[in-house]
């Protein structure tokens, strides 16, 4: 493996680096927690899109799915999830990281009864945060979809349900 073609031929570097203070608030708040967005698809051209997720006590996560399109990484923080690698439920604390590639069956819950964080990171960069405003829209509004209308949001979001 290689270093990929060069992107940049500046005669020197550029200052155009993004930073984003420990204090700033949340992004978004969810039913059982809050995201924030550190790095979107915006931020780094779509070259990765990566998200702090802050669950509560109460239990919080998808279900087992894959993506066609992006990889998921997960490091967690803080806190005890139970990250599926799409053969068995794996109790990952703080320090676990675990990777799954395009295709790659997984979840995650926070089923401790504690409150837990972990990164999540995409790659490449998509515009996940849509994702995420659309659960946590759904979840304050009590918005319920159908079946179909539900597949086909995340769909939408490239998530496919095992």
């Amino acid at each position: 493996m290689s270093y990929p073609p060069v992107r940049f031929d500046g005669p020197a570097g550029a200052g155009t680096a993004a930073f984003r203070p420990r204090d700033t608030p949340p992004d978004l708040t969810m039913a059982r927690g809050f995201v924030d967005f550190l790095a979107t698809d915006r931020t780094t051209a779509g070259e990765f899109g990566l998200y702090r997720c802050n669950m509560d006590h109460q239990v919080s996560g998808p279900d087992a799915h894959f993506h066609r399109t992006i990889s998921e990484s997960f490091f967690v923080l803080e806190g005890s999830v139970r990250l599926y690698d799409g053969s068995r439920w794996i109790d990952a604390v703080a320090g676990d990281f675990l990777y799954v590639p395009v295709g790659g069956i997984h979840a995650f819950k926070n089923e401790s009864g504690a409150p837990a964080s972990m990164l999540l990171l995409f790659a490449p960069g998509v515009p996940r945060e849509a994702y995420f405003e659309a659960l946590a829209e759904m979840a304050s509004t009590g918005k319920q979809l159908s079946d179909d209308e539900y597949t086909e949001f995340l769909r939408g979001h490239d998530q496919y349900m095992v």
